[in-house]
């Protein structure tokens, strides 16, 4: 932990299970390729941090944080036992405004990502619970809404929300779809 960022700005993480688009929706969110992406799961093994520009935003930077993806990881185990470690250090370092300056910090906030296809799934929902326990403000968004019919959107949407609780803000990387939805929550859930 001690390469992460020592400075006042905010970290918003990227959490989901390996394949959602994590690494998709930086790219997207950054406007241009930062961040590698991989048709095979359990390719980001470390974190990855991208410190990101914005022009016209409330903030003007931030770290983009991509997580290793749970619910698969190569290497068996060992690896399983390895992304609990990496990713619990992390959440456990205080937040940039709660850290003194020239210590490293963790994530101010977080972004869940669930499949928008497959609502519901253990693994998403385990994940909401051990970040609510972390105390750091957390949003929902479904990846891969342009993949499912217009029916589909709105029963999965619903679904989403009740089994999470709360708010769940539907994107699509690849069409741009609830990308400025998304900043305007963003925006919201890292104001200082």
């Amino acid at each position: 932990m001690a390469d992460l960022p020592r400075d006042p700005l905010p970290q918003l993480a990227l959490v989901g299970r390996s394949n959602v688009g994590k690494s998709t929706l930086i790219n997207a969110l950054a406007r241009q390729k930062v961040a590698r992406t991989s048709a095979a799961p359990g390719k980001t093994r470390l974190l990855n941090l991208y410190l990101v520009r914005l022009q016209g935003r409330p903030l003007d930077r931030l770290y983009l944080v991509d997580l290793p993806g749970y619910g698969y990881a190569r290497g068996g185990e060992v690896s399983r036992d390895s992304f609990d470690v990496l990713v619990g250090e992390y959440f456990e370092q205080p937040t940039a405004a709660e850290s003194p300056h020239g210590t490293p910090a963790g994530p101010t906030a977080t972004l869940l990502l669930v499949d928008a296809r497959h609502p519901g799934l253990e693994a998403d929902v385990a994940a909401l619970a051990w970040l609510a326990r972390h105390g750091r403000p957390v949003v929902v968004v479904a990846t891969k809404v342009d993949k499912l019919t217009r029916a589909e959107r709105v029963r999965h949407a619903q679904e989403l929300e009740r089994l999470h609780d709360g708010p769940v803000v539907g994107v699509s990387a690849q069409t741009g779809e609830g990308l400025k939805d998304l900043w305007k929550t963003i925006d919201a859930l890292l104001r200082p």
